[in-house]
């Protein structure tokens, strides 16, 4: 089995920085694009950044230039810096792996943590 086990969410004032990070663990297993979904109440989950095997990223337009994704393959882990966070960035974050095992591709999700950013 896989697990994705996320971590460095809390509260924040508008301007302010938090890092999250997500760690993949299990065995025979090979991850592909890893990214960060957000979820704010009463909207649709939304794509935050993503980063392929490779190191490509790709960002929402809402958070270019203030987030920066990546990864450390060694570790299973991909990171998601936050800077010049704004109320509007207020939501569950969700890390997610595309990963393969054998001839098969799993998505997998975290459990969520919470990004409060206050005016």
């Amino acid at each position: 089995q896989v697990q994705l086990v996320e971590s460095g969410g809390g509260s924040v004032q508008a301007g302010g920085s938090l890092r999250l990070s997500c760690a993949v663990s299990g065995s025979d297993f090979s991850i592909n694009t890893m990214g960060w979904y957000r979820q704010a109440p009463g909207k649709r989950r939304e794509l935050v950044a993503a980063i392929t095997s490779g190191g490509i990223t790709n960002y929402a337009d809402s958070v270019k230039d203030r987030f920066t994704i990546s990864r450390d393959n060694a570790k299973n882990t991909v990171y998601l810096q936050m800077t010049s966070l704004k109320p509007e960035d207020t939501a569950v974050y969700y890390c997610h792996a595309d990963v393969s095992r054998g001839v098969w591709r799993y998505d997998y999700w975290g459990q969520g943590t919470q990004v409060t950013v206050s005016s």
